[in-house]
């Protein structure tokens, strides 16, 4: 079943790169998909990939929400956390989880340390 939550991820990543649904692009980004390499040392669990997609769902009324708060209410601080990657992350969630994070307007991962964190930029609200 991750091999096909796999295939739909990087299938989702062609459609957005190309953002182009004709035939001959689903022809071609299906080739492509199934050429591309697997990594098979590591493989997530259907839980984690659950997880992650419904963690997506409910980021989509957050960002709306986010974006609202930018516009109506000033956000002048800007903070750099470290924000510890879950155990056991497949490239392909690691991917999921940057973009759950940069897909809020207020955050953004400006590095994935391969040691098991994210480095995030935030902005915030000012005191006053």
């Amino acid at each position: 079943m991750t091999f096909y939550l796999n295939l739909a991820l990087r299938l989702g990543i062609w459609f957005l790169l190309t953002a182009d649904l004709s035939w001959a692009n689903i022809i071609i980004g299906v080739s492509v998909v199934l050429f591309l390499p697997y990594a098979s040392t590591s493989s997530a669990s259907l839980r984690d990939w659950l997880s992650a997609l419904w963690k997506i769902l409910k980021a989509i009324p957050q960002a709306y929400i986010e974006a609202w708060e930018i516009m109506l209410r000033p956000h002048d601080q800007e903070v750099i956390t470290m924000e510890r990657v879950p155990p056991r992350r497949t490239p392909g969630l690691v991917f999921l989880d940057i973009f759950l994070i940069t897909f809020t307007p207020k955050t953004i991962v400006l590095k994935y340390h391969e040691r098991g964190w994210y480095e995030v930029h935030k902005i915030q609200r000012g005191e006053g």
